[in-house]
């Protein structure tokens, strides 16, 4: 079983860092309504909850 190293801190309400073995991102908004999520590695993800067993995901990724 491989070894996974991932850590989030929380900077103000609403921000959120992330940080993993190879990258970091950042996340955008709260857990009600859409979060923004962007990375070191070029990936920006937009997704929210909806009712239900319901989300939403959208990823672009910069080339």
């Amino acid at each position: 079983m491989p070894v996974t190293f991932r850590r989030s801190f929380r900077i103000f309400p609403g921000v959120q860092l992330n940080i993993n073995r190879r990258s970091w991102s950042i996340t955008l908004g709260g857990r009600h309504g859409p979060r923004h999520t962007i990375s070191s590695t070029g990936r920006r993800t937009t997704s929210m909850d909806l009712p239900g067993p319901f989300g939403y995901r959208h990823n672009h990724r910069r080339r």
